[in-house]
């Protein structure tokens, strides 16, 4: 089958969904419908808010579907309507059977990670978080449980020590377009062989979970390996925090953007306990050591160096993390 005229559904919301359908638009696939979510208020005023992915396709003038319920038969005999051969799934929501199951080659989906492992909401953030040393791209086909159909293609990317998830989204996104095509291509051609995801034991998966802000609240008891691949794991969003405490003031609550761990092991002070030369650095005791905190936010500030906070506030030697 030639691949350029299968009819194709795109199916996603955010910005990483937007860069795979803009390769299967201007490499000339036929795109013929793209479903997103409904727009919403953000912002002052609440004005209405589209995702990134109707922006682009009302752009390129591809028809856009917005349904509120996937199941609304409204929705259904549209999406029908549109005959689609495949259906492809980035960043959107849990499709019924009704609309997967209708393509005829079936839906597939793009996840951020290698699967089976980091199945969930966040796959890029836990698996820094975790301090893996490699991620990836997966490419799978949807069927009635989430992030377990039949493996199709992955792609390999690896983890710097100081990547974040801000830059592994990007890297990821990349890796992930070019997947997307690789995909495509080889269902087209018959020439793929789908693969289960029963190879290795539950005890050994790594699950993805969504991040609340409990998640993301910062315990300076743990190790300091720990807390730094805890705060590149949520930087750029959304974001480690702790909470800033002096005796004479109300606690602050401070986001953490960038950090790195001292060298020198051996804490020599209790667990959040906060060492500065009150100009150019700040560091906070762990359980093994220290970590150098770099950029930051203060409730009511804006994100800056550490040399900026430390020249507007008074004794931060007098403050402890909690």
């Amino acid at each position: 089958m030639d691949s350029k005229k299968l009819r194709i559904v795109y199916m996603g919301t955010p910005d990483f969904a937007v860069a795979p359908l803009r390769r299967l638009v201007e490499a000339g696939y036929h795109v013929v419908g793209v479903v997103t979510m409904p727009d919403k208020p953000a912002g002052r005023g609440l004005h209405l808010q589209q995702s990134a992915v109707k922006r682009y396709a009302v752009e390129v003038g591809l028809p856009v579907l917005q349904p509120e319920k996937l199941k609304d038969p409204q929705f259904v005999e549209t999406f029908r309507a549109l005959r689609p051969d495949l259906g492809i799934v980035i960043a959107f929501r849990m499709l019924p059977e009704i609309i997967w199951s209708m393509p005829a080659l079936g839906t597939f989906n793009l996840h951020a990670s290698l699967l089976p492992q980091y199945r969930g909401a966040a796959p890029i953030n836990w698996a820094i978080i975790n301090g893996e040393t490699e991620s990836g791209v997966t490419t799978f086909m949807l069927n009635h449980e989430i992030d377990k159909g039949d493996i199709l293609c992955r792609s390999r990317v690896p983890i710097g020590p100081d990547e974040c998830a801000g830059t592994l989204h990007d890297k990821l996104m990349v890796a992930g377009t070019d997947l997307v095509v690789e995909t495509v291509e080889k269902i087209a051609a018959g020439d793929i062989v789908p693969v289960g995801q029963d190879g290795i034991a539950p005890a050994e998966i790594r699950e993805a979970p969504k991040i609340f802000k409990d998640t993301c609240r910062i315990d300076w008891k743990s190790d300091r390996r720990t807390v730094f691949n805890l705060i590149r794991g949520l930087s750029p969003y959304p974001a480690a925090w702790s909470e800033l405490r002096r005796d004479d003031a109300a606690p602050l609550a401070v986001k953490i953007y960038r950090a790195h761990p001292d060298p020198d092991a051996g804490a020599r002070s209790a667990p959040g306990t906060i060492l500065s030369d009150g100009k150019t650095f700040l560091k906070v005791a762990c359980a093994d050591g220290y970590v150098f905190l770099d950029e930051l936010q203060v409730a009511g500030k804006k994100r800056m160096p550490v040399a900026d906070l430390l020249r507007g506030f008074q004794r931060i030697d007098a403050c402890v993390f909690v």
